[in-house]
């Protein structure tokens, strides 16, 4: 019997320097938008995660909510690639990212303004829906914060982009259409 093959996240350490290649969703439920955040955090974040060594940008995703949320999911397009640039902690921080549209095939719970889920992922996470509107996400400090500048106009075709978030929060954003 053989055992299933190690497991690696796709993530370099070289403090001061950190490179991960993050796969996030977009589930939305009547204009809100379901986020996440580490529950000592101030900030939110789209769900998802690090991709693991061999699996696609969509498998990762799709494992990702299948263990966070315990549902399925249905992909739905591919809005972004992003190569984020910005400060974490100590860190210079460069991220590969995939941002889909995803749907849900069994609903989460709604709440407007409660947590509608938490789990154990290293750190405990929770999740609740804010509304899906750009003053709305950025009074709770989305990153990055490109997602709330665009959340009204979702791109019909893939947008990849370039994001340099300086430590104010203060964005450059450069943008190719395929």
């Amino acid at each position: 019997m053989t055992s299933a093959p190690e497991r690696h996240m796709i993530r370099l350490d070289r403090k001061p320097q950190l490179f991960s290649m993050r796969v996030a969703a977009l589930i939305f439920h009547d204009n809100y938008l379901l986020v996440q955040r580490g529950a000592k955090d101030s900030y939110w974040a789209l769900p998802g995660g690090r991709a693991e060594i061999g699996e696609s940008s969509e498998q990762t995703i799709i494992r990702e909510i299948g263990e966070e949320l315990d549902r399925d999911c249905v992909v739905e397009r591919l809005l972004w690639s992003a190569e984020n640039f910005f400060a974490y902690d100590d860190y210079a921080a460069h991220e590969l990212a995939f941002y889909y549209l995803v749907s849900l095939r069994q609903p989460l719970p709604f709440h407007e303004i409660d947590i509608v889920h938490r789990v154990l992922d290293g750190v405990e996470v929770e999740f609740r829906w804010l509304p899906a509107q750009p003053s709305a996400l950025l009074e709770h400090d989305l990153r990055p914060r490109f997602i709330a500048e665009r959340i009204e106009m979702l791109p019909q075709r893939h947008e990849h982009l370039i994001v340099r978030e300086g430590r104010s929060g203060a964005a450059e954003l450069s943008k190719e259409i395929s």
